[in-house]
C-alpha cells in the first residue's frame, strides 16, 4: 500500500477479495489466539479493529479499523482505515477546536477594537499564533504518523493473514 505518499493523516483503502464474509471472521477469531501478546483483535458485528499489543505501544502507534461487507457475487468488499489511537486522536482534535475557537473570539475582538478605533495588535498577534499552533498540531501529527509507519506496515500483514485464500 502506498502508505508513505498520503497527504491525509489517515489513510483509507478499499479491497475486493474472493474470501466469504463468514471465513474472514472465521479466521479472525482463530488469528485472534495466536498473536494475542503482539496483537489484539477486536471484532463486533461486520467491523474488525487490528491494535499493536500492549507490549509493543507507542503513542504513535496506529491501528487499523476494517469493514466488511458481503457482495452479491460472493465476494467480501473491505473497507480499511488507518488511524491513530483514539485517545491520541481525540487529544488532536480537542487542541484543534480550543486553537479554531480561540482564533474566532480573537478575531471578533479585533473586530470590536477596530470598529471602535482601539488598538488590535495584540488581538492580530494571538491570531497569527493561533494559526501557527495550527501548523504545528499538524507536523506534529504527520512526525507521528511517520513514526507509526512500521507498525501500520505490521498490522497491513496482519490483514492480509486475515483475508487471504
Amino acid at each position: 500500500m502506498e502508505l508513505d505518499n498520503q497527504l491525509s493523516l489517515r489513510y483509507r483503502f478499499d479491497k475486493v477479495v474472493t474470501k466469504s464474509y463468514d471465513d474472514i471472521l472465521k479466521s479472525c477469531e482463530q488469528l485472534k489466539e495466536t498473536v494475542e501478546p503482539d496483537y489484539k483483535i477486536k471484532v463486533s458485528g461486520h467491523h474488525i479493529w487490528l491494535h499493536i499489543g500492549l507490549l509493543h505501544r507507542e503513542k504513535h502507534s496506529p491501528h487499523l479499523h476494517l469493514e466488511i461487507e458481503k457482495m452479491e457475487d460472493g465476494n467480501t468488499f473491505i473497507r480499511g482505515l488507518y488511524g491513530p489511537d483514539p485517545v491520541l486522536w481525540t487529544l488532536f482534535m480537542f487542541l484543534h477546536f480550543v486553537v479554531a475557537g480561540l482564533f474566532v473570539i480573537f478575531s471578533m475582538i479585533a473586530f470590536s477594537k477596530w470598529s471602535l478605533d482601539q488598538s488590535f495588535k495584540f488581538d492580530l498577534v494571538v491570531m497569527f499564533a493561533m494559526v501557527n499552533i495550527w501548523f504545528l498540531l499538524y507536523f506534529i501529527a504527520r512526525l507521528n504518523r511517520k513514526k507509526g509507519l512500521k507498525q501500520a506496515r505490521e498490522l497491513e500483514v496482519l490483514m492480509e493473514k486475515i483475508i487471504e485464500d
